[in-house]
């Protein structure tokens, strides 16, 4: 098998994962009968081994809820921790005074890990949602912070995310996930098309993370993903793209390190370089993050 990242030197960076603890803040998207691997509390305990044996050295931990709360607890948690350098959070983008709760999270306990700002945007039912004035002055609010905004669309809101990015060229996006395509199918409809259309914008990058829970059936294989990885290699290229393992959703299909693995095998066609780039590069240049 060909080497991970770690053989760069600087080790693997987790562009994406979570953390929560229901007593604090219940994830009521977690429903307790089909998704009972993770109706569990997760911690820095829980992902430091995993993490560690696949290599990483640097992680990015992302929301999960839209709460005021749950940010600064993930600040204090990666203030905390040496693995996590960074935090994607938090902020309600429609409200009038979005530099200002930037700032308050900013002057936090951990608030100098604070990389990006991440909307549940694939939950609203709203197709112009990415359009509406007040939400793109939120965004833009993120941007002028000098932050990252992660784009958490599904494949049928990538066009009007790709509005969204054109008309801020000034900021630097991450879509998460690759825009959840339709995995496991002869085709992959309009996903394609659109991802090619967002990777057209040279102020993007894109999270190679949460595709094993996007095949459509309890089992996948590597050659499920491959149509996805190869496409995204050619839209973005390697030095615009980033690893991430979406622990610890990714338990819903795989363990970490059958994640990491499959990976592995579908980056093997390209150089040491350009691996590098995919397991940690993009992301530290990406989320502007401190040396390991």
């Amino acid at each position: 098998m060909t080497s991970t990242g770690a053989a760069s030197g600087q080790g693997i960076v987790d562009a994406h994962h979570h953390l929560w603890v229901r007593a604090r803040h219940p994830q009521p998207w977690i429903d307790p009968h089909t998704m009972a691997e993770i109706d569990h509390d997760f911690t820095p305990l829980d992902l430091a081994p995993v993490a560690r044996a696949a290599g990483v050295t640097q992680t990015v931990v992302v929301q999960s809820i839209a709460v005021r709360t749950e940010t600064p607890e993930l600040l204090g948690i990666a203030a905390d921790d040496p693995l996590i350098a960074g935090v994607v959070g938090w902020v309600d983008l429609a409200a009038d005074n979005v530099g200002d709760r930037l700032e308050r999270l900013r002057a936090a306990r951990g608030g100098e890990r604070l990389v990006s700002i991440r909307d549940l945007v694939q939950s609203e039912p709203d197709p112009a949602y990415l359009d509406r004035p007040d939400i793109r002055r939120g965004i833009a609010a993120v941007g002028a912070a000098g932050l990252a905004f992660d784009l958490l669309v599904r494949d049928h809101q990538l066009p009007a995310a790709t509005r969204l990015v054109r008309d801020l060229p000034e900021m630097r996006f991450v879509l998460d996930h690759l825009g959840k395509p339709s995995l496991g199918h002869a085709s992959l409809g309009d996903w394609p098309r659109d991802l090619q259309a967002l990777a057209a914008e040279p102020n993007t990058t894109a999270k190679l993370s949460g595709l094993v829970t996007e095949v459509d059936g309890p089992s996948w294989t590597t050659a499920d993903l491959r149509p996805a990885v190869e496409h995204a290699l050619d839209a973005f290229g390697p030095d615009r793209l980033m690893f991430g393992s979406d622990w610890p959703v990714c338990l819903l299909a795989s363990p970490y390190a059958r994640w990491v693995e499959a990976l592995t095998e579908l980056l093997d066609p390209l150089g040491d370089d350009e691996r590098a780039a995919i397991w940690g590069r993009t992301a530290r240049r990406a989320y502007r993050l401190d040396p390991a």
